[in-house]
Order: C-alpha cells, then sequence, then structure tokens
C-alpha cells in the first residue's frame, strides 16, 4: 500500500470489469471508499476487500459529503438515471462534491450533466489490463481547478492523463479514440482473415507485422486473440457498439460524413445484433470474416 490516497473520502459506482479493477488499486493507494453497484456479488467481493459498502446512491452521496465520486458506466442513459433519476445520487449528493465519469458518455448530455453538478469527464483507455495495472490513458475534460482536484485519483489509475479542454473535451477524445479502435479491430480482422484464406499462417502474418508500420495495441493483443480464437470478454463487443453508435452521433453533429465510419457501424450492427455476439470480446469481430 503506498498511501497516495490517504485521508480521501471517495464514492465509487460501477463496479464492472473496470470499475472493479480500479477500485482495487485506490483501496491498494489507503483511499476511503464507499462503493455502490446494482447487483450484489460486485459488491460483496469489495466488501470481503475491507471496502465499504453504500446500501443506496443517496446513502453513498451523503456519506461523501463534500468529496469525490467516481462512476464508471454502461450507458449514457445509464449516467443519467444513477445521478439524476429517483433514488439516484443527487437526492443525497453535497453541491460542493465532485463527480469523476470514467466511462464513456455522450458528449451532448455529459456537457448537460456538467452545468448540474461539478464534473470530470474522464474516460479512459487500456482496458481491463490497463485497469489491473494503474496504467490507464485518461483523456478528461473540466475546469482547470476540477481536474486539480481529481488529479491525485487519475495518477492512481491511470499512468497517462492529458486535460484537453473544459466539459465534454475527454469524451471527445475518446470517442476520437473508439473510432481508430473500432476501425482497426476491423481492419485487423480483414488482415488476418485474408492471409488465412490465402492459405499463409495468420499468426505468423501478424507476428511479421509486429514493430512495423502496422503495428498497433490492436494488432498485438487483438491480434493474438484472432489467431488464437479467444473471445473470451475484455470489452464486450456490445459496448463497442455503443461507443460506435456515439461516435456516429457526433460524426453527425459536427458535419463529418464517413463512408468508411458507416460501413464499420453496419459491420458492428451485424456482429452484435444479426449474428448476436454482443457477449463476445470485440475482437471476435473477426468471425464476421471467417463465417462470410
Amino acid at each position: 500500500m503506498n498511501n497516495a490516497l490517504a485521508g480521501h473520502k471517495i464514492g465509487f459506482v460501477g463496479l464492472g470489469n473496470m470499475g472493479r479493477a480500479m477500485v482495487r488499486n485506490l483501496h491498494a493507494a489507503g483511499a476511503e471508499l464507499i462503493v455502490w453497484n446494482r447487483s450484489e456479488a460486485p459488491a460483496a467481493a469489495a466488501a470481503a476487500m475491507g471496502i465499504q459498502r453504500a446500501t443506496t446512491l443517496p446513502e453513498l452521496a451523503s456519506e461523501i459529503g463534500d468529496g469525490v465520486i467516481c462512476i464508471n458506466l454502461t450507458t449514457t442513459e445509464v449516467v443519467e438515471n444513477v445521478l439524476f433519476g429517483e433514488g439516484g445520487l443527487v437526492e443525497g449528493l453535497d453541491p460542493r462534491a465532485l463527480i469523476i465519469d470514467f466511462g464513456t458518455t455522450g458528449v451532448a448530455a455529459t456537457k448537460r450533466f456538467a452545468t448540474r453538478v461539478n464534473w470530470v469527464d474522464a474516460p479512459v483507455s487500456g482496458g481491463q489490463v490497463g485497469a489491473e495495472a494503474g496504467n490507464l490513458t485518461i483523456m478528461v475534460g473540466g475546469t482547470n481547478v476540477a481536474f486539480e482536484r481529481a488529479l491525485p485519483i487519475l495518477e492512481t489509475v491511470g499512468s497517462r492523463m492529458t486535460h484537453v479542454g473544459p466539459a465534454g473535451s475527454g469524451q471527445v477524445t475518446k470517442l476520437a479514440n473508439q473510432l481508430i479502435v473500432a476501425q482497426t479491430i476491423d481492419a485487423v480482422a480483414q488482415a488476418l482473415r485474408m492471409a488465412e484464406l490465402a492459405g499463409v499462417d495468420p499468426g505468423k502474418v501478424r507476428e511479421a507485422m509486429l514493430g512495423g508500420f502496422a503495428d498497433s495495441r490492436i494488432l498485438q493483443l487483438h491480434g493474438d486473440r484472432m489467431v488464437r480464437h479467444d473471445f473470451v470478454p475484455g470489452g464486450r463487443a456490445a459496448l463497442q457498439l455503443k461507443d460506435v453508435r456515439l461516435i456516429c452521433e457526433l460524426a453527425e453533429s459536427v458535419g463529418l460524413k464517413s463512408p468508411t465510419l458507416d460501413n464499420c457501424r453496419a459491420q458492428w450492427e451485424r456482429f452484435v445484433h444479426a449474428e448476436g455476439h454482443g457477449d463476445l470480446d470485440h475482437s471476435g469481430l473477426f468471425l464476421l470474416y471467417e463465417r462470410s
């Protein structure tokens, strides 16, 4: 335990794969944590580590007072409900409290939320591996004051954080990141399947490309998953599609027209809905090309 967060009282809502790992790192840094999760098992696991549980969201907010509450939730709708819905955080929220949103949330909604509460949008990249290692890349939107206040927490769960601009800027940056991720997964899947159809070992092809101009974290990690057909979810395909839909929403709002983005969305819609693979890892997009 490094005690970097000793004396910090932090709430955390959302104990999925990413949230659980972040909570472990915050706990190891000496933070006094209070957690809430919709399903029982993750919250019980946190309690077994000696972390306090709240039974309701208003209780968590009241316990934290003017401190910091982190959220890591799946969709914009869930974020809004947890914050402002019936039985939401706002019912116990101190006006001085700070909300840090580590999830990928719609840009327009994020800007709206930031007019109602003190807000930092801090979506992350690095996946479950990065969350467990505490070396996530974090893209931050918010005021300078809010960023400085959030920084000790960000430095505990991440190794690289960039304050991009005002509220919403972090989410714009994350959607730009996800545009590259979604289309690169698609490109890697096509490349490895093309090699396989041509009678060349896709594992060897991937190995040959590592370190070259086509190298990327996607080729390294997800390319390996594709070669091994290991699609146990780290990042679920359904959440990748959610992000692609948010990307398309943002692109339309700013007037960006992109046939490649349209095709990318069609592939993810097909994989998740027509093929029913939303619970597979997003590297499983490879299966579309294997079966076509």
